[in-house]
């Protein structure tokens, strides 16, 4: 169990790297000016293959930790709050395929203060889920 629980650290933190940084893409291309083609195109390249990257670890963190939930057996409401969170950071991770996808065609509206708000969810919630996870509070 040693070894799932090293690889799902392994997972998570290369899947919360990519959450970080791929809301900051969003931040940078909704700051791109209208005439400016090329770097705007270079900033959708790099979101696209950014998320599509991450996806598969996102899976592999999850279903680790669900493997390790099952192979340990854990109980409490801390556990309960975790997979809460862990649902709402899945769904962020969606949302975040949904705003790429306005971006790609063109539809984004959002600026790009609501992108810098929008950047920090993952690191709240990360803050949330390692407090949970080590303090174990209820």
């Amino acid at each position: 169990m040693l070894w799932i629980k090293a690889f799902h650290i392994v997972f998570v933190t290369s899947w919360f790297a990519g959450l970080f940084y791929l809301p900051r893409i969003f931040v940078n291309l909704a700051m791109v000016p209208a005439d400016s083609h090329a770097e705007r195109a270079r900033l959708l390249l790099m979101a696209r293959k950014l998320y599509r990257f991450i996806t598969p670890l996102g899976v592999l963190a999850i279903g680790l930790g669900l493997w390790l939930w099952f192979g340990y057996g854990f109980t409490g409401g801390w556990l309960h709050a975790k997979t809460a969170l862990v649902i709402g950071l899945a769904a962020y991770h969606v949302w975040c395929g949904m705003l790429l996808a306005e971006f790609a065609d063109g539809s984004s509206v959002k600026s790009h203060v609501w992108f810098r708000f929008f950047n920090e969810v993952p690191v709240l919630a990360l803050v949330a889920v390692c407090i949970l996870v080590v303090v174990k509070p209820f």
